[in-house]
């Protein structure tokens, strides 16, 4: 049986900037993306069912045949687990009006299926784990790290910490996987587990709080200070502090400055001395920005930070207000801070913005992925062309050039 995770439309629009670039059980939070968790549970391959532009990068696979499809926004335990399994053909699983999995007898009828065309409707018992807000990431991180450890850890034997200069707290709480290398760091379990992926190097006088994920290959630099909740995903460098945030993959936040309440996608560089702010002088609750709904909405929030999208930089010194939202392939540098939406391929700051053409946006896409010994391929380059085209109605300084020949300043 094929198992498919389709993207939701009623969540997908209102996790962009992220979506633009993957599917919605793409995301990571916890150790394992979404889809990561179906698969270690299910124990079987998973396919997407997602938007046109992305569907080259991330395939459906077969259509033949029964399959269980699965909402993408939804974070796997055991127990709901059980209750995908228990479904028959043509029965579905709900949560209260949100489809949660249906049993398809024909892959093929799958649009059918996502407009009510299953037969028999069973209602979720207990509480679900539902990522349908970009704040929900880092809002659920520290659970999600929790279950992840157990499911990845469970039978298994850590390899040991091996270095006698590193201390260590909680050691039943830690899990070391292969090619790890440890030096003269503080390890401290005790309020929740620590997972270091492979081949992962924690630099010298590094201190991991847990709840942490440092996935495979990434590296924690001299001096940082991760303070629990965080995950830095496979590929990423991380510096300085952080706090209950998520690094994707593949980005980097080398150096001193402070990332808080915060999700930062792949292919993102934060400069020496970035700051995000994830309070408000009043305490009140933070607004950010919605794709879906062109304005900005309440998260209900009295910490968040940063939102920012895949292929995106920023120069050294920035400070990014409370809940700033960034799309994907912007550049920003300046002084001040910049506005709290900074819209896709947006090159600028404080003192306003021009676009960041495509084929600029993209050499840059090229020359970092091809660090990483990977190639800016064409799949890729159709989805940063989908998006640059998808996201021109934000870059409101295009209009105005449109109607006039004054400077395109965004004040």
């Amino acid at each position: 049986m094929h198992i498919l995770l389709f993207d939701d439309p009623a969540i997908q629009p209102n996790l962009l900037p992220f979506t633009f670039t993957r599917p919605v059980a793409a995301l990571r939070c916890g150790i394992l993306t979404i889809a990561e968790k179906w698969q270690h549970h299910l124990q079987q391959p998973v396919h997407y069912l997602t938007q046109p532009h992305l569907r080259e990068k991330f395939p459906a696979g077969p259509t033949e045949g029964p399959a269980l499809v699965i909402n993408g926004a939804v974070c796997p335990d055991e127990k709901l687990i059980e209750q995908v399994q228990a479904l028959q053909p043509g029965e579905a699983l709900l949560s209260e009006e949100l489809l949660v999995a249906a049993y398809l007898p024909d892959a093929s009828k799958v649009a059918e299926l996502i407009q009510d065309g299953y037969r028999d409707v069973r209602q979720a018992k207990g509480s679900l784990t539902i990522i349908s807000q970009p704040w929900h990431l880092f809002q659920q991180n520290g659970d999600q790290i929790r279950q992840d450890f157990a499911l990845l850890t469970k039978g298994r034997q850590s390899q040991p910490v091996n270095d006698a200069h590193t201390i260590v707290y909680g050691a039943e709480n830690i899990f070391i996987e292969e090619g790890v290398k440890i030096r003269a760091a503080i390890l401290n379990a005790e309020d929740g587990p620590i997972y270091l992926g492979k081949d992962v190097q924690v630099h010298e006088g590094a201190v991991l709080k847990g709840p942490l994920a440092v996935c495979e290959a990434a590296h924690v630099n001299v001096g940082a200070k991760l303070r629990g909740d965080n995950t830095v995903g496979p590929y990423c460098r991380v510096g300085g502090e952080m706090a209950n945030s998520i690094l994707m993959a593949y980005s980097n936040k080398g150096h001193e400055g402070y990332l808080g309440n915060s999700v930062v996608g792949q292919w993102c560089n934060l400069g020496a001395d970035t700051n995000t702010s994830n309070l408000k002088n009043n305490y009140a609750p933070v607004k950010i920005w919605s794709h879906a709904a062109g304005r900005f909405v309440n998260t209900g929030l009295q910490f968040c930070g940063l939102m920012m999208g895949d292929h995106s930089k920023c120069a050294i010194n920035t400070m990014f207000n409370t809940g700033t939202v960034v799309g994907v392939g912007a550049n920003i540098f300046g002084a001040g801070f910049p506005r709290n939406f900074v819209p896709s391929f947006s090159w600028g700051g404080s003192s306003g913005f021009e676009t960041f053409r495509l084929p600029k946006a993209g050499e840059v896409a090229e020359r970092v992925m091809s660090r990483r010994n990977l190639p800016y391929d064409q799949p890729e380059q159709d989805i940063m062309a989908y998006v640059y085209e998808a996201t021109a109605k934000d870059r409101v300084w295009e209009r105005a050039a449109g109607n006039s020949t004054a400077p395109i300043v965004i004040e």
